[in-house]
């Protein structure tokens, strides 16, 4: 059976996947079998396995920093918000009707031998296994349905490494206050605090880190810089500080309530400019509908803050107008739900393609390659859909069933479409902008990242966990 070692967090964006990635790669690079896993992944933020099964962004990530094929036994479960109080939930890369009926508590029973099984498949396979937690083992409200935190470290007898955020401040008063909350037993898992994302002379901290060892018995094993090299994060991109153009102009991208993989967009750079309003979309040299997890509610609420009449005002005028998934659909003329997989009805798209989309009741979820009759260029990316779209004599089809186009309104099915390079300067061509200076490759970012995490932590004492 491998070892396990696992990242929780003082609170939601403490760094827990950007650290497991970390880990993930330096363990890789000193030649160990390491595989990423994640019991439970609460995102929208997801993409697709080389089996064609959806699991989260976050642990296809780590999977490359771990050099391993990327596996469903990574994120057993996906939750996918589609409204405040409801969750799609995806089980072993699959979407599960009856599964998303329960409600949250009620769902346990059946998802923990899922998470059991899984687990300790990897355990057998690896010789570690990096977890990642999911918010913070200090829910004691939440303790009894846990299947993510401190149940999986008892299940794999983790050792636990807890960070905290502390340019957010208070993190000591986290890391103390995280570790009242557990159990004796779960405090017995409890290994190391690291203090994630500081800025300045971390000799400054002293005596802060003894003091709360004399307090816990636990050592601050690391202090983590703040790292400007950007990962696809489990819940967004540019959610808290995003690029704004500059004097050349800037390519809107609609921020919908429920929007959908947003780390797709990291190409555009400082050229992105996340919009809710009509004052912010003014000036746009590109405009992008990216996608939702609740297009037809989405699409609502795009009306209702006069985007909508935006983006058909810049389309008419010329304006280079992109849909991708949900915003593809939102471009149509029609988006009809017959079995019911966001509520049933039928609403009337912008009518900018000349397109009808009904949602099926069985999720498209594939990595694809096809050629672009517009452009002579191969794309390559993924599909996680329910949409069925289907072209009328208005909307030219430049890929079968997965790009259209009529004059500068275009909408595609294909996430990662801007990924491809070569299509990107087109898209921004067509726009009168120059790309960006490139995001080095992400494998280079993993070493990049690992190199300085590894040189930030007191590996020696992290390693000998193992």
């Amino acid at each position: 059976m491998g070892k396990a070692i696992m990242i929780q967090g003082c609170t939601s964006s403490a760094g827990k996947s950007y650290l497991t990635a970390a880990l993930c790669r330096i363990l890789a690079n000193e030649g160990v079998r390491v595989a990423p896993f994640k019991a439970q992944n609460m995102s929208n933020n997801a993409g697709v396995t080389p089996a064609g099964l959806e699991m989260g962004r976050a642990q296809l990530v780590q999977a490359q920093a771990a050099r391993v094929v990327p596996d469903v036994r990574m994120n057993p479960v996906l939750l996918k918000p589609e409204a405040d109080t409801r969750s799609q939930v995806v089980l072993l890369g699959r979407a599960s009707a009856e599964l998303t009926a329960l409600g949250w508590r009620e769902r346990k029973p059946y998802l923990w031998p899922h998470v059991q099984k899984a687990l300790h498949s990897l355990l057998d396979q690896y010789e570690v296994v990096v977890i990642e937690g999911a918010g913070s083992p200090a829910e004691v409200n939440l303790r009894e349905s846990d299947i993510v935190n401190m149940r999986v470290a008892r299940e794999a007898q983790a050792a636990v490494l807890l960070a905290a955020d502390i340019d957010r401040g208070g993190a000591f008063a986290h890391l103390l206050g995280t570790w009242h909350c557990l159990t004796p037993q779960e405090r017995a898992l409890m290994k190391g605090f690291i203090l994630n994302r500081f800025r300045g002379d971390a000799r400054l901290l002293s005596p802060a880190p003894e003091w709360l060892e004399e307090q816990t018995g636990v050592p601050t094993v690391g202090v983590v810089p703040m790292l400007d090299i950007p990962l696809p994060e489990e819940d967004g991109f540019w959610t808290e500080k995003q690029p704004v153009g500059g004097e050349e102009g800037f390519v809107a991208i609609a921020r919908l309530p429920r929007v959908s993989n947003l780390d797709e967009f990291a190409p555009l750079g400082p050229l992105a400019r996340w919009v809710t309003t009509p004052a912010e979309m003014e000036g746009a040299r590109a405009i992008i509908l990216p996608g939702s997890k609740s297009t037809a509610a989405d699409l609502n609420w795009l009306r209702a803050s006069g985007l909508a009449a935006a983006v058909t005002r810049a389309a008419h005028a010329g304006v280079p107008v992109l849909g991708i998934c949900g915003g593809l659909q939102m471009l149509g003329q029609t988006l009809s739900d017959p079995h019911q997989v966001e509520g049933g009805g039928e609403v009337p798209g912008l009518g900018l393609l000349d397109l009808v989309t009904n949602l099926a009741a069985d999720k498209t979820t594939r990595l694809t390659t096809v050629t672009d009759a517009e452009t002579g260029l191969s794309l390559s990316g993924y599909e996680i859909h329910h949409g069925r779209t289907h072209s009328g004599p208005g909307v030219q089809e430049l890929a079968p069933e997965l790009l259209w186009r009529a004059g500068n309104v275009r909408g595609t099915y294909l996430h990662g479409l801007l990924e491809n390079s070569a299509y990107l300067e087109r898209f921004l061509g067509w726009a009168g902008l120059a790309s960006p200076a490139g995001l080095d490759s992400l494998d280079a970012r993993l070493d990049a990242i690992a190199t300085q995490v590894r040189a930030s932590l007191d590996w020696e004492f992290v390693r000998g966990l193992l």
